[in-house]
């Protein structure tokens, strides 16, 4: 499901203040690089991940092989840092971002 542009500003305003959860290399997305975005994902949903690798086009590969791999929305990406997305069903108010800054 696609985000409107108001939807993506509302998470680009979020995300904006948070620090990045996970970080991917030039190793690219290994097995436990995956298991931690899966698991930063279902705790926090809206999450901020760097992509450590000079080459334009490996980084947007990259971007979008976590994006499939994970089932997240891309929100935005500035240089290295890019914004995911991904609901829970059951969030956790002390962890999830979208319930802790909904009044950001």
């Amino acid at each position: 499901m696609a985000l409107s542009s108001e939807q993506k500003k509302a998470y680009k305003r979020i995300g904006h203040h948070l620090k990045p959860v996970v970080i991917i290399s030039e190793q690219g997305t290994t097995d436990g690089v995956l298991a931690e975005l899966d698991r930063a994902l279902n705790d926090h949903e809206l999450i901020k991940v760097r992509i450590t690798v000079e080459d334009r086009d490996t980084k947007q590969m990259l971007i979008q092989e976590i994006c499939q791999a994970s089932g997240a929305e891309l929100v935005q990406v500035i240089g290295k840092m890019a914004i995911l997305l991904r609901r829970n069903k059951t969030p956790n108010p002390n962890l999830s971002n979208l319930v802790r800054y909904k009044d950001f």
